[in-house]
């Protein structure tokens, strides 16, 4: 199982943290260094940064948002930073949320499933460098009756294949992750409830002929090193209110269904309730310490070790920390704690 790391979003007064935080791990080994966006910083201006200051280690979008660009530009992007990143670039996609879609892009959230299976199609037509003609239900190209003409990609990539991952959360959009992508980008994936994810995903590889052999499982998981794991889970408790309580619509929050098929239905409920009413305290109290738990990587380095194992035991392959929140020092220490930890359960 190899380790990665997560940024988080840039421009949050945490800049220079992030570049040393991405260099320590480039130092370490770390396989992979991702960035995200929403409506703040953009993640390919963070990665090419990123990339020009480290010197292995590869660079990922966790997430380029689907409604933020056209398939083509995301092909022209992802072309760029592999070339200026020598080989390291991974491209990671999702669909974002309504509120996102919708409020920042201006850009209905509807039928993501099939918008992005068209997305991806596009995607692969144009580095594949072959000349792109596409019509489908959200995209034609060229557009009918105009100018446009069939054009093809004029940046070679250093790789052929650049490595393409969705983020996905709901049944059905893990099961199309399964067929479409390389890999997956998780979140709150805990190892009791793996099945939740692999089992939509095992299913769409099945649909395209495949195993999950080679398909890169990629959860995202929160990292506090201490002895006192009460205190290290409150850490997390803002981090996980947040996603459960107000990470999109009372009807439309992905986050919050996870949550509920976990088994944790009744906290779920509260703490949406708490969160959309603004009772942000009250919401990040209202989240079980067990779900926290599950779902984070808490303790000393010996119960770290204990639970990497357990990831990896549930199939997965690079696991990201994200210790989110936490000062230079803390971060380097997780970082250095997640090579020991690895190095102790015997996974390196």
């Amino acid at each position: 199982m190899r380790l990665g790391i997560n940024l988080g979003y840039w421009g949050l007064g945490n800049d220079a943290d992030n570049v040393a935080v991405a260099q320590e791990a480039d130092r370490l080994g770390y396989a992979v260094c991702w960035a995200a966006e929403a409506y703040g910083s953009d993640a390919a201006t963070v990665l090419a940064y990123v990339a020009a200051k480290t010197e292995r280690i590869d660079v990922g979008s966790a997430i380029f948002q689907i409604p933020a660009r056209t398939p083509a530009m995301t092909a022209m992007t992802a072309a760029t930073l592999d070339t200026l990143s020598g080989g390291r670039f991974r491209l990671g996609l999702g669909v974002s949320g309504p509120q996102v879609s919708e409020g920042w892009y201006g850009v209905r959230f509807d039928k993501p499933l099939a918008r992005t299976r068209e997305y991806v199609e596009i995607i692969r037509k144009a580095m594949s460098r072959e000349r792109l003609v596409h019509q489908g239900a959200n995209w034609t190209l060229p557009l009918p009756g105009g100018a446009g003409k069939p054009l093809k990609l004029t940046v070679h990539p250093v790789r052929e294949h650049i490595p393409l991952y969705i983020a996905a959360i709901g049944p059905k959009n893990l099961e199309q992750t399964g067929e479409i992508a390389d890999g997956w980008l998780g979140i709150f994936f805990a190892p009791e409830h793996a099945e939740l994810s692999l089992e939509p995903l095992r299913a769409g590889r099945a649909r395209a002929g495949l195993t999950l052999d080679g398909f890169d499982l990629v959860p995202t998981v929160p990292i506090a090193v201490g002895g006192d794991i009460a205190a290290a889970a409150d850490a997390f408790r803002p981090y996980t209110a947040l996603y459960v309580g107000g990470m999109g619509s009372k009807e439309q929050n992905f986050y919050n269904r996870l949550a509920r098929r976990m088994g944790y239905e009744q906290a779920a409920e509260e703490i949406q309730q708490r969160y959309l009413a603004r009772d942000y305290a009250g919401a990040a109290a209202a989240v079980p310490q067990e779900l926290i738990d599950s779902t984070a990587l808490i303790g000393p380095k010996e119960r770290i070790a204990d639970r990497m194992q357990a990831y990896a035991d549930a199939g997965v392959t690079t696991l990201t920390l994200s210790p989110a929140g936490l000062t230079l020092a803390e971060r380097i220490e997780a970082l250095r704690t997640g090579v020991a930890a690895l190095e102790l359960a015997g996974l390196a």
